[in-house]
């Protein structure tokens, strides 16, 4: 067999999701714009003598690297799409990332919550105006990173279809999808602006409380709650991520549906795996038992059309009687 004719049995496995690049820029442009933030609050609190300016400052910077993990994970993705090393491609590596970002996001909630009791039991004196200027300030640039990394489900159409049986009955194929995109990466930098957003906005309140009521620990116990949502939002992202990265069943739905497809007449599917290759792209690898087995082909065909099954893997076996 010549090898252009094999080409058109072979392809690629690219499992990015439907709008990588544009949320690889938006990433970006968040991390450039906490970046200046960051520096800007550094410089700030250094020449002013402001401890809020520098604590919030080297805050950001937490932030920032958390960020900048989830724009390098986008921008890795890329550039190694068609770099045979990565078996099933590069699609999972935004919730490597995410899972990384995650484990930052839940030290972040470890440290607030220690400052916090800290200074519970020794309270520190507090320049109220400057330090609502500070979290004022700090809320702008995070609500422009959360409009920035808002995530639109868009519907897009994408038709890739091409097959090849080979002598083994496998068969692999790439079907057309239309689904919502779940991106790991980008909820990861999503939540994380939300954090420091909700920071924000919990400090400013604590602040005008304890400035008007004379209450010094409402600071620190809205620290104390503002640590436990935080907490609770990285222990959802390593969840969903970490799910991922194990291969945990990906839709029990589809599960069902493609079980169902394949189950005619005398044929019977005794092995299936439905795992998550990148967002919105399932693989699937099936094996099916009958007492009359057809073509890998006719197998695959049943599957044709269903939404986010990208990569399909059918065994066939005979099972006389």
């Amino acid at each position: 067999m010549h090898s252009h004719s094999i080409e058109q049995w072979t392809h690629d496995h690219a499992f990015l999701g439907e709008k990588h690049d544009e949320n690889e820029r938006r990433t970006w442009f968040v991390v450039v714009l906490t970046l200046i933030m960051m520096v800007g609050e550094i410089v700030a609190g250094s020449l002013f003598g402001s401890m809020a300016l520098l604590a919030d400052g080297w805050h950001m910077g937490t932030h920032a690297a958390a960020l900048g993990i989830a724009a390098f994970a986008y921008r890795f993705a890329r550039r190694h799409l068609g770099n045979a090393h990565f078996t099933f491609g590069t699609g999972k590596f935004g919730d490597l990332a995410a899972f990384a970002s995650a484990i930052i996001l839940g030290l972040i909630a470890v440290e607030i919550a220690y400052e916090s009791v800290l200074r519970l039991f020794t309270p520190v004196p507090i320049v109220y105006g400057e330090a609502m200027a500070v979290a004022a300030l700090g809320l702008c640039v995070n609500l422009a990173s959360v409009w920035l990394l808002r995530d639109s489900h868009d519907h897009h159409h994408h038709d890739h279809g091409h097959a090849h049986d080979d002598h083994d009955d496998h068969d692999h194929d790439h079907h057309g999808h239309h689904h919502h995109h779940h991106d790991n990466n980008l909820r990861a930098a999503y939540v994380h602006v939300m954090t420091d957003a909700a920071t924000s906005v919990l400090a400013i309140a604590a602040l005008a409380v304890a400035m008007y009521s004379g209450w010094v620990w409402a600071d620190p116990a809205v620290g104390l709650i503002g640590s436990v949502v935080i907490a609770s939002w990285a222990f959802g992202l390593i969840k969903s991520s970490g799910a991922v990265l194990l291969d945990v069943r990906a839709d029990e739905k589809l599960e069902r549906v493609i079980r169902a497809r394949m189950e005619v007449g005398d044929d019977r599917v005794t092995d299936l795996h439905l795992w998550q290759v990148g967002p919105g792209h399932c693989a699937v690898l099936l094996s099916v038992v009958s007492d009359q087995p057809k073509q890998p082909a006719v197998y695959k065909r049943r599957l044709a059309g269903l939404k986010g099954l990208s990569h399909v893997t059918v065994e066939v076996e005979t099972c006389p009687h």
